[in-house]
């Protein structure tokens, strides 16, 4: 599977979180947070799938990807540990800490696998 069939969906998820966090409680963090990291989550995971479009990888996405997802791991399962509360911290900081590993595997497995050039 390939890094931006996972990381445009999660952006979009990490997104909404962030509105409806600042709806329902007037969190400015939230809205800033979520839209911030979301955003720039979509960013990568498009700029993934353009270099894929042209049967390249794109490091530059997946590095981003995965700092991006191991820093919502780390905040939210902190705001998990000093709260306990499962919805929203320990549900992102377990979609990020899933996200994480998987990012970490396709750095460590080379990409997204190219497909070979049909003949």
């Amino acid at each position: 599977m390939h890094d931006f069939c996972f990381t445009i969906p999660y952006g979009l998820i990490v997104v909404i979180g962030g509105v409806v966090g600042y709806l329902k409680k007037g969190s400015t963090a939230s809205l800033a947070g979520g839209v911030g990291s979301g955003l720039v989550l979509i960013l990568a995971g498009y700029l993934s799938l353009k270099a894929f479009e042209k049967k390249k990888n794109s490091y530059f996405a997946l590095i981003l990807e995965t700092v991006c997802a191991a820093a919502l791991t780390w905040v939210m399962g902190h705001r998990y540990l000093q709260t306990s509360k499962i919805m929203p911290a320990g549900i992102v900081a377990g979609i990020s800490a899933l996200m994480t590993a998987f990012y970490l595997y396709k750095i460590a497995t080379g990409g997204n696998q190219i497909p070979a050039k049909a003949e």
